[in-house]
């Protein structure tokens, strides 16, 4: 099965835990040894916008605020492939080809960002429609999506299946902004639509849950 993980930041990086990361690296190796083809996704959380802010006091523009976000993701990538070790890629790769590439050879492939404008979650998607992924899953600190913010609105509910379409519904924020923080960001959502790779959100605090979600369990909510 190709499989494209994206572990949002909020998980593994907000703030860092070392123990998790472990967990997932231990899990996505036995994933690879089962002989699924892996791309991992990390995201750069807290410390990514703590950084937009400082460059932002800074005064720089949005484009460089993207781009030490983008560096931010990438040291939390090259930490969980330096962790996964010799069944991972040489290094964190760097393009959408690149890191094909290095799955058709076999190996494990993590990435963080790629370009200014260009959040995690697109960099997911591209990965998923150009690799005909069988499965996208989002690990995030939320039980799946929600018909509001949760963490805003006590009354908010899981919603256990949407398609597509219904993604722009309840995904709010409709441009691009550095530091974007919501389940599926925009862009993403115009890439899936026409990709149609099914797509899974889980809580990512339950390593767990990606085994389940692989296995065709009922977790989280399932986009297709």
């Amino acid at each position: 099965m190709r499989i494209v993980l994206r572990i949002g930041g909020s998980v593994v990086a907000s703030p860092v835990n070392p123990e998790l990361i472990s967990e997932y690296a231990d899990m996505i190796k036995a994933l690879g040894t089962q002989g699924h083809q892996i791309v991992v996704v990390v995201g750069g959380g807290a410390l990514a916008r703590e950084f937009i802010g400082v460059a932002k006091d800074l005064s720089l523009n949005q484009e460089a605020q993207d781009g030490i976000a983008i560096g931010v993701s990438r040291l939390f990538a090259q930490l969980l492939l330096k962790r996964i070790g010799s069944s991972g890629c040489d290094h964190v790769s760097l393009s959408v080809e690149e890191a094909i590439t290095c799955t058709n050879e076999g190996k494990i492939a993590v990435m963080g960002g790629l370009k200014p404008g260009m959040t995690t979650d697109t960099v997911a998607a591209m990965i998923a429609q150009a690799s005909n992924a069988d499965l996208l899953i989002k690990v995030t600190d939320q039980e799946g999506i929600f018909d509001k913010d949760p963490k805003k609105h006590p009354d908010a509910k899981k919603l256990d299946h949407l398609k597509f379409e219904d993604l722009t519904r309840v995904c709010v924020q409709d441009k691009h902004e550095a530091g974007i923080h919501q389940i599926v960001d925009p862009e993403a959502i115009k890439i899936l639509k026409r990709a149609r790779v099914k797509f899974i959100v889980v809580n990512g605090f339950k390593a767990k849950s990606v085994l389940a979600a692989i296995n065709g369990d009922r977790i989280g909510t399932l986009i297709d």
